[in-house]
């Protein structure tokens, strides 16, 4: 038997380190542009009751997913302790990108004021993609007398201790805003908390509580429907549903400009790769016509053109806790 020559034997030995490079290559490749994830389903952890808010955009974000990912995306609303029960059952998955956390970002930074969480809110998850932004929508029963805002604040001091405005949780911009309006107006309202939307909203349209602190994507649809009235929101310009309607700014409380954002949230231990592709194929989602328009028409302001790194939101958290800190202070707040 012949032995192979040096020259032969090197030759041997590059086809070998080529060929492994290209696997490696190949690899690298496919879980950056192709499928970095195993073939079972994708989870969404909606903060809230189911109908809520972050249950009907984790749906919009599933349905989109699922047909990009060619795999299932299932929703699951957790409700409970103003997003603490969703949150740790978030933190119990593993960090292999199967599990995802979609909330307001008042999770960050506004519910750590109330709820004391045993983890470091900051560090414990990742904001990656944020999905729109939105400010709160003062609504009331539309029996009522009030027809505006002004007649609003008539009714209530007419009604000493008699008049009740909703919150969908405590220590969230709906029940801060409460809080400034009281004082802010000089009015007496009985603050109360709710677990979620839903609950308080019905109880607006059945008469037994008279206002509500809401979200578009809640209240939107029954303002349409002629179900709920409203009299002003909390962003900095007025709603595109609803022109004709001031922002508290407009009605002489500026103190009162205050929007929050709902994000799809990760593990900081989920692989790169696999956190830049749910990012990207969401991102890609919502600068198409039919998901922009959809969540526009829920009075969500869709900021996928120029989207906010993760990096950029996370710093505007700490910013935007700092500020709650302040508000909360300002109107004497101290957690039940």
């Amino acid at each position: 038997m012949t032995l192979p020559d040096k020259m032969t034997l090197n030759a041997v030995r590059r086809s070998f380190v080529l060929a492994a490079m290209a696997g490696l290559f190949a690899a690298s490749t496919s879980i950056a542009v192709g499928q970095p994830l195993a073939d079972r389903p994708i989870r969404i952890i909606a903060v809230g009751t189911p109908g809520a808010t972050a249950d009907i955009l984790a749906r919009v974000v599933a349905d989109s997913l699922t047909k990009s990912l060619g795999q299932p995306v299932v929703v699951e609303p957790k409700p409970g302790a103003g997003g603490v029960v969703a949150m740790e059952s978030f933190l119990r998955a593993p960090a292999d990108g199967h599990t995802y956390l979609l909330s307001i970002s008042s999770l960050v930074s506004e519910l750590p004021y109330t709820f004391k969480p045993k983890y470091d809110p900051f560090t414990a998850i990742r904001p990656l993609v944020e999905l729109g932004s939105m400010g709160a929508m003062l609504v009331g029963n539309v029996n009522l007398p009030p027809k505006n805002f002004q007649e609003l604040v008539a009714y209530v001091k007419a009604n000493k201790g008699r008049v009740n405005i909703g919150s969908f949780s405590p220590g969230t911009m709906s029940h801060i805003l409460g809080l400034q309006l009281n004082q802010l107006a000089g009015l007496d309202m009985n603050i109360i908390q709710y677990n979620g939307s839903t609950p308080g909203l019905v109880d607006v349209m059945a008469g037994n509580v008279q206002f509500q602190m809401d979200l578009p994507l809640t209240s939107a649809p029954l303002i349409k429907a002629g179900k709920l009235r409203l009299f002003a929101v909390s962003s900095p310009k007025r709603s595109e549903l609803m022109p004709e309607v001031p922002t508290f700014a407009e009605l002489g409380y500026d103190a009162m400009t205050r929007t929050s954002w709902m994000g799809l949230w990760t593990l900081p231990g989920v692989p790169d790769a696999i956190q830049q592709r749910i990012r990207s194929e969401v991102l890609k989602a919502l600068n198409t016509p039919e998901i922009g328009e959809r969540l526009s028409s829920l009075g969500l302001s869709v900021t996928s053109k120029n989207p906010r790194t993760p990096e950029e939101l996370s710093m505007s958290l700490k910013k935007d806790y700092k500020t709650t800190g302040e508000v909360l202070q300002a109107v004497g707040y101290k957690p039940q």
